[in-house]
């Protein structure tokens, strides 16, 4: 399959920005110049950091920068800052700077580059509170790009287990189970997110909310899931290797769970692939609305909170970064996802057969 996801262009593009994607945020820690813990009042808003390579005549030199000024500007009302010539701080590759844990175990303070002490070194400018948005985008897409598979280690058993069982035994059981299903999926369920997000205790950690966004997306999202299931148990428990299993005494739950949940494979991967989106938005409009990740936690939708306001539109655009990268994932998701439909079912191919 991977080899047919690769003769497509734009599947190709897609699957190499969400691995990019991924191996970034996996080694968040290594290439941010911050910790996500790291915050400098004094610098609130300062804009992106300038990287020169040539000096000041005009030769070639090793990457520097300077650092900001903050001054106030009586005209225009508003805060300034310049850059302070008076010094350069060159960029150091693979340099020591804050500690961090190797997957939460080795102990490394290893950075891809820092700047020299005294230095700062802003390339996405910073937010409200001084912090490095750079850095923060890699330690918020951990949170961001995680939680929609998170989700679906918990739904999917679910809605296979639960379909599997009602399209197979049918009659009262399959009415009984399928109502249920109905009504879980007549829920409005972004707005049962918000109510359930809402109503969460504040004194609640970020680690806590995370834990229990994961558990609340799962839950209203199974039973969608579970009824497709059960629609196609019930065309596949008439076939033959299914009354075979019966003839030598298997069990219901051997038959459902070992001979006819693996024939939805093909759907179960292709359905995988196409959630993981509406995960992500999921997670990143209820942090945008105040209800998700809190500060000073990062995810990409609390980051986003901030460009919303008028003049961070206009005087600064570094703060609207986390919605492209949300833009790019949920876009490259969706590609990758409808390849891997065409793929996988026989009459998806008829865009294959146009172009």
């Amino acid at each position: 399959m991977i080899k047919e996801i690769w003769k497509d262009k734009f599947a190709r593009i897609a699957l190499i920005v969400l691995l990019c994607l991924y191996g970034l945020i996996f080694l968040a820690n290594f290439i941010a110049p911050y910790s996500k813990d790291y915050s400098n009042r004094a610098m609130a808003y300062v804009p992106p950091s300038k990287m020169y390579i040539i000096n000041e005549h005009g030769k070639l030199s090793f990457p520097y920068t300077y650092n900001y000024i903050r001054t106030y500007d009586e005209n225009l009302m508003q805060t300034i800052y310049k850059e302070d010539r008076s010094k350069k701080y060159f960029i150091k590759p693979f340099a020591k700077g804050a500690e961090y844990k190797i997957l939460g175990l080795i102990p490394c303070s290893l950075h891809l580059f820092e700047p020299e002490t005294g230095g700062n070194l802003y390339l996405l400018g910073t937010d409200i509170n001084g912090r490095d948005v750079f850095s923060r985008l890699f330690f918020g897409g951990q949170i961001s790009m995680t939680v929609g598979f998170l989700a679906l280690l918990i739904l999917f058993p679910i809605g296979l287990l639960y379909g599997g069982i009602s399209g197979y035994f049918g009659g009262k059981v399959d009415m009984i189970m399928m109502r249920f299903a109905e009504a879980i999926m007549a829920i409005p369920s972004f707005y049962l997110l918000i109510i359930l997000a809402a109503i969460l205790p504040t004194g609640m950690t970020s680690a806590m909310r995370f834990g229990l966004i994961v558990v609340i997306l799962a839950l209203i999202g199974w039973a969608g899931f579970a009824r497709v299931v059960r629609g196609m148990v019930l065309s596949i428990k008439n076939e033959d290797f299914v009354l075979a299993a019966k003839t030598i005494g298997a069990g219901p739950l051997r038959i459902i769970v070992k001979h006819i949940l693996p024939q939805t494979t093909s759907y179960v991967i292709i359905a995988m692939t196409l959630a993981v989106p509406s995960y992500i938005l999921s997670e990143s409009g209820l942090s945008f609305l105040g209800l998700g990740i809190q500060q000073p936690d990062a995810s990409w939708g609390n980051m986003l909170k901030e460009a919303q306001e008028f003049t961070n539109l206009l005087y600064r655009p570094w703060l609207l970064v986390p919605g492209g990268l949300i833009f790019i994932a949920v876009l490259s998701f969706n590609i990758l996802g409808d390849t891997i439909r065409d793929i996988l079912d026989p009459k998806g191919r008829k865009r294959e057969n146009l172009r």
